[in-house]
């Protein structure tokens, strides 16, 4: 290709070199790259609305039908990052993201215009507050310096727009004393001191600290790493299990949610949240290599492994933090989320003591669990499992990177 839809990353290059001794799955890679290009054109058919539909010519979102809102704001970010990451395999990847940005652009929250209002009605009109989400903030604003990176320049110039956005989200969506994320630009009050796990994206805080060089982002990475293992000490030492959400966060003693803070009586469970805890701290350590995340990740692969005997069609949609499973079992978002953090039991197995038969089993659990994901193809009806699998899948075949 050529001409602005070059990609300077093409997706199946694995040219950017995960940290040494992660795992992955066994066999050929590009028959890996296949799995998950057929999974991402299922994606697209399912999910991906344009023209009339959002509001015009030109513009695309990603459809839930699934959540409250036919568009939320989760989903813009994983549409933005999903297509910019597979550039050079979909020539219609750059007019994608582009159109899936100008409907970001064009629903910017009532509390800050460089944030994105979360929910969109059939009608395409800003709903349920027009406030801002903080999940689908970071990830809009790291799929824009994915775009940057790939791209170069863009609508509007996707940096700027990035600077922007993190400069925002540091504004109103990152707490200035804990420096822990808040639930959006309309928290206050006592929703000051309640933060969501499922925000807690390291790799995305060091994306924003190396584009901004604002010292304030090694705060917040260090500030969500340190209480990830706090909570894990206190309340999951058997599991490593984190909460849905975390409350007390400017008390000195942050605890899992007593009960229902914002959303179910599970929000102190390991619940619909915080499924995408072993996606976000795996693809962190596999790409950064820091210890913590890669000793928070692997912890969590070793107790899933343990937990189903290996048998990834085991897992349940919903734990106590202990480790006592609620849920039904089947859904892609529990099991994909597993495959991430398996990546990190082949590092560094000698420091811990590993034998051969242990490393036979932490890549035969891998390699289950890719299984799983390539005979589930994405349900229309379930755009949230859809997205989290297909994102799980690029990190487990080498086609994520950090820009």
């Amino acid at each position: 290709m050529t001409g602005r839809d070059a990609a300077r990353v093409p997706f199946g290059a694995h040219s950017v070199p995960y940290a040494p001794g992660t795992l992955r799955p066994s066999g050929d890679p590009a028959a890996a790259d296949r799995q998950v290009l057929e999974h991402y054109r299922r994606w697209k058919a399912s999910f991906l609305r344009s023209g009339d539909e959002v509001g015009g010519r030109g513009r695309c979102a990603v459809f839930t039908p699934d959540a409250a809102h036919p568009f939320v704001a989760e989903a813009q970010g994983y549409g933005l990052v999903i297509t910019a990451l597979m550039a050079g395999a979909d020539p219609d990847a750059h007019a994608l993201f582009d159109g899936i940005l100008r409907h970001v652009l064009a629903h910017p929250s009532v509390n800050h215009s460089d944030l994105h209002a979360a929910q969109q009605d059939a009608g395409g009109r800003d709903v349920g507050g027009r406030d801002s989400a903080t999940d689908g903030d970071l990830d809009i604003a790291y799929g824009l310096l994915l775009a940057d990176r790939q791209w170069g320049g863009g609508h509007g110039d996707y940096k700027a727009l990035a600077l922007r956005r993190i400069d925002a989200v540091m504004e109103r969506e990152v707490h200035p004393g804990t420096r822990l994320t808040k639930l959006g630009d309309w928290s206050s009050g006592r929703f000051d001191e309640v933060s969501r796990t499922s925000d807690w994206m390291p790799d995305h805080f060091r994306a924003f600290r190396a584009a901004t060089g604002d010292p304030r982002w090694d705060e917040v990475l260090d500030a969500h790493l340190a209480l990830a293992g706090a909570l894990r000490t206190r309340h999951a030492p058997a599991t490593g299990l984190l909460p849905d959400f975390v409350v007390d966060t400017t008390s000195g003693e942050p605890r899992p949610a007593p009960g229902k803070v914002l959303e179910s009586p599970h929000d102190g469970d390991y619940h619909w949240n915080a499924c995408r805890v072993p996606w976000r701290l795996g693809a962190d350590a596999v790409t950064s290599g820091d210890a913590r995340t890669r000793a928070a990740a692997r912890g969590l692969s070793r107790w899933a492994r343990t937990a189903t005997g290996g048998d990834p069609g085991a897992i349940r949609s919903g734990y106590r933090l202990d480790g006592t499973a609620y849920g039904d079992v089947g859904s892609p978002a529990f099991c994909a989320p597993f495959a991430v953090a398996a990546m990190t039991e082949g590092e560094k197995a000698d420091d811990v003591g590993e034998g051969e038969g242990e490393g036979e089993a932490a890549q035969g659990w891998l390699d289950a669990l890719w299984a799983r994901m390539c005979g589930s193809p994405p349900d229309p009806a379930r755009a949230y499992a859809a997205g989290v699998q297909l994102q799980s899948m690029l990190v487990v075949s080498q086609n994520y990177w950090v820009p």
